[in-house]
């Protein structure tokens, strides 16, 4: 006698339209992430002043980009359990009309304190889009397809990395800077009608609860961290009253937050998950490879567009082979982790990072624009070669139970390196690039000069309207530029070498022939 065939848990209707559901789940996915890809290449337009730009300094342009980074990362967890109260489709309407909101607000902004405002609205939709997407997702397809379901929703993001940049210099070339937030409106549109008829609903029956005392202390005292970083190198001041007074109240909120979670019965982050080395390494690898890649992008679109002179459609198209390498070997990073095991793989992915940046910060005005793309396609190899194996580790070093967690944690730890990878290394570039030209600036009335030093953007808008006369401050405004770049470069070269060593010591090795079975139960078994 054959055995029934088990009952599916997914309605015949639902399980019908899978893919079509999916294909929506796609597009919200792509605008949030599309938007922080496309801001890069805006940049530099943004930092024009009026009425081509915002005038927006360089501290003002870290706060337009972390402003988003900061409410995302500190509302995941949070957006992630109302979704699960609330219901998953509720939440992600709510959320992508939030952002298309804050998109169409982004595109008028009449000033940097109004951008950064806005960005701050879109985070507060986007961060309830993402964890509501992938859930929908595990609701809708049954467990023998939902690997294959996933690995199509994570090529979403390496989707948007690749289109961003092209689609953010295109619009740049034909229409205003706003143009690249306001794209996002009439997707938004799209997608929810599409949500609206296809998306089903679901719920956790028994949700988590709400932890808003610890989702308020990390954003107070990230917020706090990340202001007195880059006041400092707004001010080339790191000794500053006021600079050391924020950065300290930073840091005594978040080990308020650290206290508040362990004692707290519901917490949002559990910090007992760090008890165990390996999830530690592995979450130090994602944090620190953001930090460094964020850092090196931020100064990457003033190198190529403010000292090398191209559009933003050429600049975004330059930054294709970091993406294009991330499409290709992401997918197959498995096969290394299978031969070499996570920790060879993941070290050798952070040590190719360091060695990239040590080649950035050889760069000058007249470097061959090949081996700029060569260095780009290699961070890409680096990166995907550290993303797959520690997103294994650390879905693997919890309980089944805690996926959901770690999923986003590891989001968050991600978002949260790259904001302060923005904010350090972007002071450390602020700084050094006031230092080099202050004493370049002499001619100029005291207001003018302060003005000008602010960054390279600056000095040239500065030189732009002198005319004649500011052109002599062209050339010293590039090698200002070009040391203070090289000096951060080679700051995001520790940073990758200390992520290497990291994750040398702590990572698990290749498991002997046999055993690769029974190596998730001993690291669930190290987890508790």
């Amino acid at each position: 006698m054959t055995s029934p065939v088990p009952a599916s848990r997914i309605p015949e209707a639902v399980h019908r339209r899978r893919w079509a559901i999916l294909g929506v789940l796609m597009l919200s996915l792509l605008i949030v992430v599309l938007d922080n890809s496309i801001l890069n290449v805006a940049i530099k337009t943004i930092a024009t002043p009026a009425p081509t730009g915002l005038g927006a300094t360089q501290s003002e342009i870290e706060w337009a980009i972390n402003a988003y980074t900061l409410v995302f990362a500190g509302l995941l967890f949070t957006a992630g359990l109302v979704g699960d109260r609330l219901g998953r489709k509720k939440v992600l309407l709510g959320g992508i009309a939030v952002f298309g909101i804050g998109s169409a607000l982004a595109a008028e902004s009449g000033s940097p304190a109004q951008l950064i405002a806005y960005r701050a609205l879109m985070a507060l939709g986007a961060a309830f889009v993402m964890p509501a997407t992938l859930a929908v997702l595990m609701n809708v397809f049954e467990r023998e397809e939902q690997p294959k379901a996933i690995g199509i929703w994570a090529g979403g993001v390496g989707l948007a990395i690749a289109i961003g940049p092209i689609t953010g210099g295109a619009l740049l070339d034909h229409f205003w800077w706003g143009s690249v937030f306001f794209v996002n409106v009439p997707i938004v549109i799209l997608a929810l009608v599409l949500m609206v008829w296809l998306v089903p609903d679901s719920r956790d029956p028994r949700p988590g609860r709400l932890d808003p005392v610890g989702v308020l202390l990390s954003v107070v005292g990230l917020v706090l961290l990340v202001y007195g970083i880059i006041k400092g190198g707004e001010l080339a001041d790191f000794t500053d009253a006021k600079v050391l007074a924020t950065i300290i109240a930073g840091l005594a909120v978040l080990a308020g937050f650290v206290v508040f979670e362990k004692r707290s019965d519901h917490p949002s982050l559990d910090v007992t998950y760090f008890r165990n080395k390996v999830f530690s390494a592995a979450m130090s690898a994602i944090a620190l490879v953001f930090f460094a890649l964020m850092g090196v992008t931020f100064f990457g679109v003033f190198y190529t567009q403010s000292v090398r002179g191209y559009s933003p459609l050429e600049s975004g198209v330059l930054m294709l082979p970091l993406a294009c390498a991330q499409l290709i070997f992401a997918p197959r990073a498995r096969l290394v982790v299978d031969r070499f095991g996570n920790k060879a793989t993941t070290t050798a992915g952070l040590v190719l990072i360091a060695v990239t940046l040590a080649v950035f910060a050889t760069f000058e005005a007249d470097t061959p624009i090949w081996l700029l793309e060569v260095v780009f396609f290699l961070m890409g190899v680096g990166m995907a070669h550290i993303m797959t194996p520690t997103s294994v580790v650390i879905m693997q070093a919890l309980p089944r139970e805690k996926a959901g967690s770690a999923s986003a944690l590891s989001n968050t730890f991600r978002q949260v390196g790259g904001a302060l990878g923005i904010a350090v290394l972007g002071s450390v570039l602020a700084a050094s690039y006031r230092d080099g030209i202050e004493d370049k600036l002499g001619q100029l009335p005291p207001g003018l000069r302060d003005t000008a030093a602010e960054s390279v953007e600056a000095t040239l808008g500065v030189a732009e309207k002198l005319g004649p006369r500011g052109q002599a401050l062209v050339v010293p405004a590039h090698d200002a530029f070009l040391h203070a770049m090289h000096l951060t470069a080679l700051c995001g070269t520790g940073v990758a070498l200390i992520g290497a060593v990291v994750t040398a010591l702590f990572l698990p090795g290749k498991p002997p022939a046999g055993q690769r079975d029974d190596a998730e139960p001993e690291l669930v078994a190290a987890a508790e």
